[in-house]
């Protein structure tokens, strides 16, 4: 019997799982939801997410990994678990081998957490990657070349923002503002502009829907449903793209200014490959529109966005087994 290699985009928002040979074979939200008198698990992935904001007193939902770290341990495992065996079906025989990415700011004790959660859920060997090196590989980039590629990887906890040259990460920095930050700032926008009190789910509705951090040629609207904080009754508002722009403006900038510093550190013969092969984009929120004109606005270099920026990550993590295991015979 053949061991199964695992690649594991372990997000705050969402989880990915790569087989080799057959891709990402899951895409579930990184939620749980547990019934809190019996401590038993109801429900896991999109089945939780349904439930965030929306239950009884005795059941919750959480989203155990909070800015890319294992914030309940215990939760964080049976998920884990949970998602390998989905992933793989109970039938093998042999443990798999799993590779899981971290952000690349985490330290050792967060990376011995996830390395020992991966463990429990069944591995056999666990390989750690960093964030921005998976989603270069996932992004198609030649890593082992010497030439500097810059990697903005934009989760829902976390953006990551690498230089990569020969394999490895030559300058980086890992900020803890990202897709569920541009929910929050929208939420925030709503209550004070319009006195209209959002969930998370809508406010990330609208991100998706209508959410746009550069001005846009043609403006969208949306009706957003909420409570209106005078009266304390449902109400219901239009916002537009350009309302969502201004809601955005602070959080974006953070992200642009990451990318400026990691830029000053870069060395001059990396910083030039760069202004020659541009800036590649991956991660969920590498989706907001127009973060490609602002970011390429700002630092006047050419900005793309992977191919399909969300899976970028997972298949990274997934190839690197692959890339380990090519110099080693199992």
């Amino acid at each position: 019997m053949i061991s199964t290699d695992i690649g594991i985009d372990l997000g705050t928002a969402s989880i990915l799982v790569y087989v080799r040979g057959k891709g990402v074979v899951l895409k579930e939200p990184s939620v749980v939801a547990f019934d809190r008198d019996t401590n038993k698990i109801k429900a896991i992935g999109e089945e939780a997410r349904l439930m965030l904001g929306r239950t009884p007193g005795n059941i919750v939902a959480v989203r155990p990994l909070r800015q890319g770290v294992i914030s309940d341990y215990t939760v964080t495992e049976k998920m884990l678990k949970h998602f390998i065996q989905k992933a793989i079906g109970k039938k093998t025989f042999r443990k798999p081998r799993i590779s899981v990415c971290v952000p690349s700011g985490v330290t050792e004790v967060e990376k011995k957490a996830v390395e020992d959660a991966t463990y429990q859920a069944g591995a056999r060997e666990v390989a750690i990657i960093e964030e921005p090196i998976a989603a270069a590989i996932g992004a198609g980039i030649d890593i082992a070349r010497p030439c500097g590629n810059m990697i903005v990887d934009i989760g829902g906890g976390t953006t990551d923002i690498a230089v990569i040259s020969l394999g490895g990460t030559v300058v980086s920095t890992s900020i803890k503002i990202a897709g569920d930050d541009f929910d929050e700032a929208i939420v925030r926008f709503m209550r004070k502009k319009h006195n209209l009190l959002i969930g998370e789910r809508t406010a990330e509705d609208i991100k998706i829907k209508i959410g746009s951090c550069f001005p846009r040629p043609e403006v969208d609207t949306l009706d957003v449903r909420g409570r209106n904080l005078v009266t304390g009754l449902p109400k219901t508002v239009t916002v537009t793209s350009e309302e969502t722009e201004e809601a955005l403006k602070e959080t974006t900038l953070q992200i642009v200014e990451a990318v400026h510093g990691v830029l000053e550190k870069t060395p001059p013969e990396l910083a030039a490959d760069i202004a020659d092969r541009g800036i590649v984009l991956t991660g969920g929120g590498s989706l907001l529109r127009g973060l490609e004109e602002l970011i390429e606005d700002k630092t006047g270099i050419n900005t793309m966005t992977a191919e399909d920026p969300m899976t970028a990550v997972a298949i990274g993590t997934g190839k690197y087994v692959e890339f380990l295991s090519g110099d080693r015979i199992d």
